[in-house]
């Protein structure tokens, strides 16, 4: 899940929506920039990407 600056809700995200190469992980902590879309369980992150 990622904590959005603000205090909104975390928002899901799945690893292949983690921009890169190679493996898609994220550190805890993690600065990332990201879109918000409509999953099938509610919204979640898309284009992420580390900063």
């Amino acid at each position: 899940f990622i904590a959005p600056d603000g205090g909104a809700p975390d928002v899901f995200v799945h690893f292949s929506e983690i921009v890169g190469n190679g493996y898609r992980s994220l550190e805890d902590g993690q600065r990332v920039e990201f879109e918000i879309t409509q999953g099938q369980k509610g919204p979640q992150a898309s284009q992420v990407r580390a900063l």
